[in-house]
């Protein structure tokens, strides 16, 4: 009888610390980093600190170049953008809007557990006055845009085949300079990998007459174990 007791006692033991460890495991998985908050248009008025305008870019001021820039900005809890991507709008205000937003400063959302980061949408819009012009927006686009002369991209030599590419959407600035990105879909694995081959990547910029300007730009880009490989290339339109 001492024996059976002894043994129901050791089983029930035994359970009792599976059952902790099982509880530790599951808390420990629940605690891992949140969500970032999502701030709508309306309470970020609130928290604007400093929010100055950018600069209108000389070509497009005078090929009568308007419009909303849409950007998604991630805001640290120091109050500073830390990230920045281009949603929609015309890459050569664009390319000026992102510059002018990596240096808008908020007040961080305030909590129990201190300062806290968010993440929003911004327009960033450009608007001219041109009395006696009788030219829509998207004339003046599709105008300006019969005179450009696309970018292009410079990739290193294929030394092997790639396991896969990763079709890319890339805003080039007036010097040749990736700043920012995008791909569909946006699997995190091989967009990274992409991005690091990217890296190796030199771009000549779009051109009006003989002005370097920002584009669009669409790009295969290899992702996998080999080293940077050439892929094809072709101007977003």
């Amino acid at each position: 009888m001492n024996h059976r007791h002894d043994l129901r006692y050791a089983l029930l033991t035994a359970l009792a610390i599976l059952c902790t460890f099982i509880s530790v495991r599951a808390q420990d998985s629940i605690a891992g980093p949140q969500p970032q908050r999502i701030v709508s248009s309306h309470q970020l008025a609130s928290l604007v600190l400093s929010q100055p305008a950018p600069d209108y870019p000389p070509v497009a001021k005078v090929n009568y170049l308007e419009g909303v820039v849409q950007i998604e900005i991630t805001v640290d809890n120091h109050g500073r953008v830390s990230a920045a991507h281009v949603l929609r709008g015309n890459p050569i205000l664009a390319a000026a809007s992102l510059k002018a937003v990596t240096h808008w400063l908020y007040h961080p959302l305030t909590t129990a557990t201190g300062p806290e980061g968010f993440a929003t949408t911004v327009r960033v819009r450009f608007s001219l006055r041109h009395p006696g012009v009788s030219l829509t927006p998207h004339q003046a686009e599709q105008d300006f845009q019969r005179q450009v002369k696309p970018p292009q991209s410079e990739n290193p030599a294929m030394e092997k085949l790639p396991e896969g590419v990763v079709h890319m959407h890339l805003l080039v600035n007036d010097q040749g300079q990736v700043v920012d990105r995008d791909a569909d879909p946006k699997d995190k694995a091989q967009f990274e990998a992409a991005c690091e081959n990217l890296r190796g990547w030199t771009f000549q910029p779009a051109r009006w007459g003989s002005m370097p300007i920002a584009s669009y730009l669409n790009v295969d880009v290899p992702v996998g174990a080999p080293a940077v490989t050439r892929a094809a290339s072709t101007a977003a339109r």
